[in-house]
């Protein structure tokens, strides 16, 4: 494996935190450091003396003057009392989950010292799998959720929701957590640095990485077509994913053109009357708008009747939903 140039220097006297965190950082699969971790100060000075340390993260209580003699581009205080002895330098919860912990040293990696990492390469030619349907209550989510976690067991997979209600409490952001309206944000900053800043945002359910969605879906009206198409082609730049499941809705601008992108589409329906109408109505307009490349892409699929579905994400890649999504996963692999 290439070594990266950059050096995390964690320093805790607390044996156990030190080595549960540094394993923790080191599983997230964009690392953008090499990490060095201490718990006995004698053997950090002497290893590093020598050494360029990129970013020194050290706990409250370990923290001395001594040092300052490593001269880290940035330093961050793992809090321990809750209180700012060190006010100089970034604090972060010592205590808080380690998900988060993770995210805010990344976040004052990237506006400090962030800069375009050689180490992250294309591994993957994307694929964008749309599933959208004008036909309301057809289990749309279920399934498109089911399709992302089953996939993400052999695939590297991202899941994005477009809907304006989401239905799904466990998809939905906590106040303090970032969103994907805090990803297009950062479409308009530093190119180099939005592989980064994504890791700020990205959650992740079993294998599965999502996107929260925004919490407010009345903002998704907003959002011009042209920034969609940035954000997947950002997206795709990265390598990074084999499939990026897109749960659309007429709440996106641009949706023609978003299901144009994609290299499979999925339609659900159901057998009644109105929805095979508004199915109909749908395909008229694809073929007004000169997109009958989307029809020719869409499979349609009419669900069976399930006797028990899945109440909780965890649940979604088993049960009888889950067996009927594998089989489209064996039809879409091949």
């Amino acid at each position: 494996m290439e070594q990266k140039e950059a050096v995390m220097v964690l320093f805790d006297r607390e044996e156990e935190y030190a080595r549960l965190l540094s394993e923790f950082l080191r599983r997230q699969k964009e690392l953008p450091w090499e990490i060095h971790t201490y718990t006995k100060m004698e053997e950090l000075l002497e290893r590093e003396k020598n050494g360029k340390v990129t970013m020194l993260v050290v706990a409250e209580s370990s923290c001395m003057d001594t040092l300052s003699t490593l001269e880290p581009a940035c330093q961050a205080i793992l809090n321990e009392s809750g209180t700012l002895r060190f006010h100089q330098f970034p604090n972060i919860n010592k205590y808080q989950e380690a998900d988060k912990v993770w995210k805010e040293l990344l976040e004052l990696y990237v506006e400090t010292v962030g800069t375009q990492l050689p180490f992250l390469c294309a591994e993957y030619k994307t694929k964008f799998i749309g599933i959208y349907s004008p036909v309301h209550r057809c289990l749309q989510s279920s399934f498109a959720l089911t399709l992302g976690q089953l996939l993400s067991e052999k695939h590297s997979t991202l899941y994005l929701n477009f809907e304006h209600y989401i239905g799904i409490s466990e998809l939905l952001p906590e106040r303090q957590s970032r969103d994907l309206a805090d990803l297009l944000y950062f479409l308009t900053g530093d190119a180099g640095k939005f592989s980064l800043r994504m890791q700020t945002v990205i959650q992740h359910k079993g294998g599965l990485d999502y996107i929260p969605p925004m919490r407010n879906g009345q903002n998704l009206l907003e959002i011009p077509p042209e920034e969609w198409r940035n954000l997947f082609q950002r997206v795709e730049e990265l390598g990074k994913y084999e499939y990026v499941i897109l749960d659309l809705s007429e709440s996106i601008q641009g949706l023609f053109e978003v299901l144009q992108i994609c290299t499979k589409v999925f339609t659900l329906t159901k057998e009644d009357k109105m929805s095979r109408m508004k199915l109909d109505q749908y395909e008229q307009l694809l073929a007004l708008c000169e997109k009958d490349t989307v029809k020719g892409k869409t499979r349609k699929l009419a669900l069976p009747f399930f006797q028990k579905l899945p109440t909780e994400m965890e649940q979604f890649t088993r049960g009888e939903l889950a067996e009927y999504v594998r089989k489209e996963i064996a039809m879409l692999e091949n």
